[in-house]
C-alpha cells in the first residue's frame, strides 16, 4: 500500500469510504438546478424541524444543515442563495407551525376558509429569514477567512444566528421553534443557555450540525476531520459541564425547594369551541372551583400554604367588576393562600375610551384582587388587527379572540409581590417564548406563572413547543416557572429546566407541586444577548485563526 502524499495524513480507520460516499453526495447536490434544488432544499428544512419537539430526531439536524451547506455552495450569487434560504425556511416553518390553522377552525363558519392558507402564509414570511441568512453567508464567502473549510461552516452559523435573532425582535417577533429547542430533550445540554442564553446555544448547535459538511469537500483528510472532531468535542464538552452543573444541585426532589409552600395548578381542559359561548361560561368557571375544592380535600398538613393557580382567561368574568365572581373564587383560596387566574380586565363602565386587557389577578380568601398584571406582548391577528386604521370595514377582518375590541398592551413585564409568595413575574401565553424579555430586569422575580390556553391548536406539536420554549426560559433567568395551560401542558420547571411536575395534554386534573428556589443571576440574565455577541465574536475569531494557519 502506497503512503498518503506528504504533508496529508490518513483516514481514521474505515473512514475512508465514508467520506468518499459524502464527497459523491455533494457533487450529486452540487449538480442540481432548478425546482429540484428547491424541493430538495424544503425536505432539508422539514428534517431540521424534525429534530425539534416534539419529536426530537437529533440526527436529522446534521442531514439538514450540511445538506443545506453543500446546496449553498452549487449557488452562483446572492440572490440563488436566499431563494434557497427561503425554500429551506419554508419548508422548516411550514411543518413546524402548522397548528397555526388548527386556531382558525375553532370558529370555522368565520375563519375555516382561512386554515389552509395561514399556515403557508405565515411560513412565507418566517422563510424570509432563513433567506436572509442564507444570503449572508453566501456574501461573507466572498472574504478569504469565510471562503471554504470551517471559516464557512462558522459564517454560515454567524447568519443564522443573526437570522434568528430578527424574528425574535422584528415586528414584535417570534422566536418560535429556535433551534436551541433541540437540545431540550437533555438537561445538561440546556444548561449552556444559562451563560449565552437560547440564541448561543442555537449558534453552537448550528456549528456542529453543519461541520461534517467539510468531510465531503476537502482533500485532506486531516483538513477535513479535525474541525469535525473539534466541534462534537465540544459539544460533550458543553454535556458534561451541564451535567457537573446539575449535579451540584441535586436531584429534582431535593432541599431547594421553598419550605411550605405548594404550587397548586388546575387543568380544567375546556374545548376552545366551548370556551366563550354565553351558556356555558358559568359553567366554565364552576369546573375550576370544583376542581380546586376537590384536590383541597386532599390536603395534608405537610402540604403548607398552597398557591392556586388558574389558566389563561380561566375566569369569563370581569373580575374586577363582579363582586359575586370574587366572592366564588374566594370561597376556594386556601388558607393563607391566593388564586392566581387568568381573567380579562376593562374600563370601568362609563370611562371612555373603553379598553380591555388580558391580564392576570390574584385573589386572597376575602375575595380581595392584591396583584394584577395585564399581558404586554400581544398577538398580532389573535388579540389585536395590525394596522387596523387602514383596513376598509367592508372587509370584515376581526381579530380571532372574541369580541369586537382590541385588546390593550400593559406596560411591560412586571413583578407581582404576593404575601407567601417568592416575587412573581407573571406571563400570559406566548409572552414566555421571548429569551431576555420575560423579566422585569429592575425588580428581579423569584417565580414565573404562565398562564395560557393551547386548546386553540388541539392535539398538535404546538403545545409541546410552548412547553419546551418555557423550559428555556427557566435555565437563561435561573428562575422556576409554574405553567398553568388550559387543555395543557400544565407543570412546575425548576431553574435548571428540569420538569417537577407535570400534567399531559388533553387531560384535566389538579396537580400539586413545591416550589423550586431561583438560583442566583445567570450571566445570560445579566448580560443578555452581549453574551451572544462575545460567543460570535470568539466564532468569527477562530475563523480567522484557521485561515493564518
Amino acid at each position: 500500500m502506497s503512503a498518503p502524499p506528504r504533508g496529508e495524513a490518513r483516514d481514521p480507520a474505515g473512514a475512508a469510504p465514508l467520506r468518499a460516499a459524502l464527497g459523491r453526495l455533494r457533487a450529486a447536490l452540487l449538480g442540481l438546478s432548478g425546482w429540484r434544488r428547491a424541493m430538495l432544499a424544503a425536505a432539508l428544512g422539514v428534517a431540521a424541524t424534525a429534530a425539534l419537539p416534539p419529536v426530537f430526531a437529533l440526527p436529522l439536524l446534521p442531514v439538514a444543515f450540511t445538506g443545506f451547506l453543500w446546496l449553498l455552495e452549487g449557488t452562483a450569487g446572492v440572490r440563488q442563495a436566499a431563494t434557497l434560504g427561503w425554500w429551506f425556511g419554508f419548508g422548516h416553518f411550514a411543518t413546524g407551525i402548522y397548528w397555526v390553522g388548527l386556531a382558525l377552525l375553532t370558529d370555522p363558519e368565520r375563519y375555516g376558509w382561512l386554515a389552509p392558507f395561514a399556515p403557508l402564509g405565515l411560513a412565507a414570511y418566517l422563510a424570509v429569514y432563513p433567506a436572509a441568512a442564507a444570503a449572508l453567508a453566501r456574501w461573507a464567502g466572498r472574504w478569504p477567512a469565510f471562503a471554504a473549510g470551517t471559516g464557512r461552516v462558522i459564517a454560515f452559523a454567524v447568519a443564522w444566528s443573526a437570522a434568528e435573532w430578527l424574528r425574535g425582535h422584528l415586528f414584535t417577533g417570534f422566536p418560535w421553534n429556535l433551534i436551541a429547542t433541540a437540545w431540550t430533550v437533555s438537561p445538561p445540554m440546556m444548561q449552556l443557555a444559562a451563560v449565552f442564553g437560547a440564541y448561543g446555544l442555537g449558534f453552537v448547535t448550528v456549528i456542529a450540525a453543519a461541520i461534517p459538511a467539510l468531510l465531503g469537500e476537502e482533500a485532506s483528510a486531516k483538513r477535513a476531520w479535525a474541525p469535525v472532531a473539534v466541534a462534537y468535542g465540544l459539544l460533550v464538552l458543553v454535556w458534561a459541564g451541564g451535567a457537573a452543573r446539575i449535579a451540584l444541585a441535586g436531584p429534582v426532589d431535593s432541599e431547594a425547594m421553598v419550605p411550605e409552600t405548594t404550587l397548586r395548578i388546575v387543568q380544567p381542559d375546556v374545548a376552545q369551541n366551548e370556551k366563550w359561548r354565553e351558556a356555558l361560561r358559568i359553567a366554565h368557571l364552576k369546573r375550576d372551583l370544583a376542581l380546586t375544592r376537590q384536590a383541597a380535600a386532599l390536603d395534608n398538613p405537610g402540604a403548607g400554604t398552597v398557591f392556586v393557580i388558574w389558566p389563561e382567561t380561566a375566569v369569563p368574568f370581569l373580575v374586577g367588576q363582579d363582586a359575586s365572581v370574587r366572592e366564588a373564587i374566594a370561597s376556594v383560596v386556601p388558607p393563607g393562600g391566593l388564586v392566581i387566574t387568568g381573567a380579562p380586565r376593562a374600563t370601568p363602565p362609563g370611562v371612555a375610551p373603553f379598553r380591555v386587557w388580558n391580564g392576570v389577578v390574584a385573589i386572597d380568601g376575602q375575595g380581595k384582587v392584591v396583584g394584577s398584571y395585564d399581558k404586554f406582548h400581544l398577538v398580532p391577528f389573535g388579540e389585536y388587527l395590525p394596522l387596523r386604521a387602514f383596513i376598509p370595514p367592508g372587509l370584515g377582518l376581526e381579530k380571532l379572540t372574541p369580541g369586537s375590541t382590541d385588546f390593550s398592551a400593559g406596560p411591560g413585564p412586571r413583578t407581582l409581590h404576593l404575601l407567601g409568595l417568592p416575587p412573581v413575574g407573571p406571563l400570559i401565553c406566548y409572552e414566555i417564548i421571548f429569551p431576555h424579555a420575560v423579566a422585569d430586569e429592575s425588580d428581579r422575580p423569584g417565580l414565573f406563572v404562565n398562564v395560557t390556553n393551547d386548546a386553540w391548536f388541539g392535539t398538535s406539536s404546538g403545545p409541546y413547543q410552548h412547553f419546551e420554549s418555557a423550559r428555556l426560559r427557566a435555565v437563561e433567568e435561573g428562575i422556576p416557572v409554574a405553567r398553568a395551560a388550559n387543555t395543557g401542558i400544565s407543570g412546575v420547571i425548576d431553574p435548571f429546566g428540569r420538569i417537577v411536575a407535570r400534567l399531559g395534554l388533553n387531560k384535566e386534573g389538579v396537580i400539586d407541586s413545591p416550589l423550586p428556589r431561583a438560583l442566583a443571576e445567570p450571566p445570560y440574565a445579566r448580560f443578555g444577548d452581549l453574551m451572544l455577541a462575545l460567543l460570535v465574536a470568539a466564532g468569527v475569531g477562530v475563523a480567522a485563526a484557521v485561515r493564518r494557519r
